[in-house]
């Protein structure tokens, strides 16, 4: 059952609201000073001329040299391409021994981990898939900014155990590119 309204005590009752000029509250409004008056008396091109900036020069334009690229010049070029150390490590050495069967086996036990074929990437070549499926495994750490083989040897450095096949396919390949597939479509 609803609780019970009790009366009105009539005096004790909100006044209507009025919206009429009577009951009008406004900020108080201080008086200008005499700076301000001056200010607002004299015309808009009396203001620029009296103004304390000097007379712009006329020099002939000539182009800025920075010392320093913008960094929207350093996102529109490409980046050089850095050559491949000779391998130092022995993960280097494990990884050069590999041969292209070793790295098809590794992609086809990924693939069957999966359970929808890859659709998207019909026509590109088994190194490649390999490494785009590394730059987006977050397990291994950001991929943006950084190369393929620092990310792979910062994982690897970590006990992260990144597949040896990833750095196989990135120390042999030919045309493989050190940035992420992911880095060169958002730059």
């Amino acid at each position: 059952m609803p609780p019970r309204r009790r009366a009105r005590n009539t005096a004790a009752a909100q006044s209507t609201l009025s919206f009429g000029n009577q009951s009008r509250v406004t900020k108080p409004v201080t008086a200008p000073t005499d700076k301000a008056k001056a200010l607002d008396s004299t015309p808009p091109l009396s203001r620029k001329l009296t103004s304390a900036t000097p007379e712009p020069q006329n020099v002939p334009a000539s182009p800025v040299e920075h010392s320093e690229p913008l960094v929207s010049e350093l996102v529109v070029r490409p980046q050089p391409t850095v050559e491949k150390p000779a391998p130092t490590s022995e993960e280097d050495k494990r990884a050069l021994k590999l041969n292209k069967k070793d790295v098809w086996r590794y992609w086809q036990s990924q693939e069957e981990t999966r359970k929808a074929p890859r659709i998207h990437q019909q026509g590109i070549d088994v190194e490649e898939k390999i490494l785009r499926h590394f730059d987006l495994s977050s397990q291994y750490g950001p991929c943006i900014g950084i190369p393929r083989v620092n990310r792979w040897r910062r994982a690897n450095a970590l006990k992260l155990n990144p597949p040896i096949e990833v750095l196989a396919v990135i120390l042999k390949g030919k045309n493989i590119k050190e940035r992420a597939y992911i880095d060169e479509v958002l730059s």
